[in-house]
């Protein structure tokens, strides 16, 4: 049997014609239009974000507003951090803002994803414009205006829940809930559902947008109804995007609340269902001037996130899908 050799000069030649590959540096210069775009981002990033972490030094410092320069303070060590674990309200700040934020994730999560699903079900235009457009307008509301909208409605005097409770026949006499340590937690998560169901669903409605009807198409000729159509095609096509979403939120697992907690948790009476990390280090560490303790708990708070955000891409990684 014949051999086929293939000379050097051949081989040269086919390596010739092959284009060469451009390095990081050429590539930059051949994007610079874009890099310029990109460029200011991230020295704001870097000047905002990166440069402040200086100021986690004084975590393992006692250290005074009028004591100069961080490096001039004394070192302590672990310090703040075992006065942290060893204060009597550890375990009721660290059951708040666990239990608020499962509740925010396994209730808050899913809901965006329900209501995109139904707008993409709905074939009145006009009517589905509404719809949408009504559940984005409280993302674009404050806190404040949304505490207190949430404090007038639950109001025992003239509140409209205490009274469409009274004419129901449910209750006797208002209910004063938003001093009631038992209704906290529901008050809270609805709120934080309706605040942000419909903003949220902007991504979920995007990622079905870009689904080729085709595949629905195929489907009704098979038999598929739309609920099946749902399973089927609908979730499995935006699940990447799903599960990008689900890992940032693992990551934020610990970050329960911050805002809507400070107002409409007010009431001191609350703060057994309320106090959680980020108002705990308001409270206790900058209003008592303890830098360096409030300093220790919120690097502790970032370091278990980044934990529980490696520890989520990396099941999602297994799975098909992580973020890097």
């Amino acid at each position: 049997m014949a051999r086929l050799t293939v000379s050097p000069d051949a081989e040269s030649g086919m390596s010739l014609g092959n284009p060469k590959k451009k390095n990081n540096f050429t590539r930059f210069f051949g994007q610079i239009d874009l890099q310029l775009m990109v460029i200011p981002a991230l020295i704001l990033i870097f000047v905002f974000s990166y440069i402040p972490m200086y100021g986690v030094l004084i975590a393992f410092q006692d250290y005074k507003i009028g004591s100069g320069s961080f490096l001039s303070s004394p070192w302590v060590g672990l310090k703040h951090f075992k006065a942290f674990f060893d204060s009597p309200d550890f375990n009721v700040v660290m059951r708040n803002t666990i239990v608020i934020s499962f509740l925010k994730l396994i209730i808050g999560f899913p809901a965006p994803i329900i209501l995109a699903l139904m707008l993409n079900e709905v074939r009145k235009i006009v009517f589905k414009r509404v719809v949408q457009t009504i559940t984005y307008l409280p993302h674009f509301m404050s806190w404040v205006i949304v505490g207190g909208m949430v404090s007038t409605m639950l109001a025992t005097d003239n509140g409209s829940i205490n009274m469409l409770l009274e004419k129901l026949r449910v209750i006797d006499d208002p209910i004063n809930f938003l001093s009631m340590s038992e209704y906290f937690w529901s008050i809270l998560v609805t709120t934080n559902i309706w605040k942000e169901i419909g903003f949220g669903s902007i991504v979920y409605l995007a990622a079905i947008a870009g689904i080729d009807p085709h595949m629905y198409e195929a489907a009704s000729m098979d038999g598929a109804n739309r609920f099946k159509q749902i399973y089927l095609i609908t979730l499995p096509s935006i699940m990447p995007v799903v599960t990008i979403f689900l890992i940032l939120a693992i990551g934020n697992l610990l970050s329960a609340g911050f805002e809507d907690i400070l107002i409409l948790a007010s009431n001191p009476a609350l703060r057994d269902v309320s106090d959680v990390i980020d108002t705990y280090v308001i409270r206790v560490g900058i209003n008592n001037y303890r830098y360096s303790y409030a300093t220790a708990v919120g690097l502790f708070k970032a370091v278990i996130s980044v934990g529980l955000l490696t520890i989520a891409n990396y099941v999602a990684r297994r799975a098909g899908n992580s973020l890097w």
